[in-house]
């Protein structure tokens, strides 16, 4: 019997979803996995189910948690080991989890998550590259500090799902990055936990598909 539920998006637009799903797969908690499609307006179901009518959300045993970092830290709590265990490099990867969840609103506007669709090239407005570049710089300096080949260390945590819906994003609209970068994108989307994002991604119905992600304002034109 599941001790709990988490609520997600739509596997093929979804970062936010990606984000939470990862945490709790990465902590092994026991809930079911409930898929609500995601609609042009505000999903009404979503809504019903969640108390913001956003995703994620975690239920799980007695506690309710939303907010994606919320749910990484309350992830962390149940699997010790998910953020790095030497203070001063865990205080970095904190912030820069933080970083992600509270910025790079260009980046988002500009190269919406689309896990089905090519679009490279698409996207460069001056607000996007200019989050791309701190990326970089994000990356870079996490990696330098930890050792890599993730962003807190040899294995893939809490910080490397926060910015795991901006590896597909790279994959997607392949912005110009630096080889570094695209080895970093690449040791990201290897991962099993990812591979089955990918997957179950491309089994979703049809009849899920939504134009404004299908064809974004930014897309490059044919």
């Amino acid at each position: 019997m599941p001790e709990g539920r988490l609520v997600i998006g739509s596997k093929r637009y979804s970062s936010w979803s990606l984000r939470g799903w990862l945490a709790v797969q990465l902590a092994a908690l026991d809930v079911e996995e409930v898929v609500i499609a995601l609609e042009a307006a505000p999903s009404a179901a979503i809504q019903a189910a969640t108390p913001t009518g956003l995703v994620p959300y975690l239920e799980h045993r007695g506690a309710k948690v939303w907010e994606s970092i919320a749910i990484a830290e309350y992830c962390a709590e149940q699997a010790p080991g998910l953020w790095p265990e030497d203070r001063v490099l865990r205080a970095h990867i904190r912030a820069i989890a933080a970083e992600m969840h509270a910025g790079f609103r260009g980046l988002r506007q500009a190269m919406p998550m689309n896990l089905g669709r090519d679009f490279a090239g698409g996207g460069r407005t001056a607000e996007a590259l200019a989050d791309i570049a701190r990326i970089e710089a994000v990356w870079r300096e996490a990696r330098a500090l930890s050792g890599g080949p993730f962003l807190g260390g040899a294995g893939f945590g809490l910080v490397d799902a926060m910015y795991a819906p901006v590896v597909t994003r790279f994959i997607t609209w392949r912005p110009e990055l630096r080889a570094e970068a695209w080895d970093y994108v690449e040791a990201v989307r290897a991962h099993p936990l990812m591979e089955r994002w990918y997957a179950e991604a491309a089994a979703e119905p049809e009849a899920w598909r939504l134009d404004k992600y299908e064809n974004p304002p930014h897309a490059p034109h044919p």
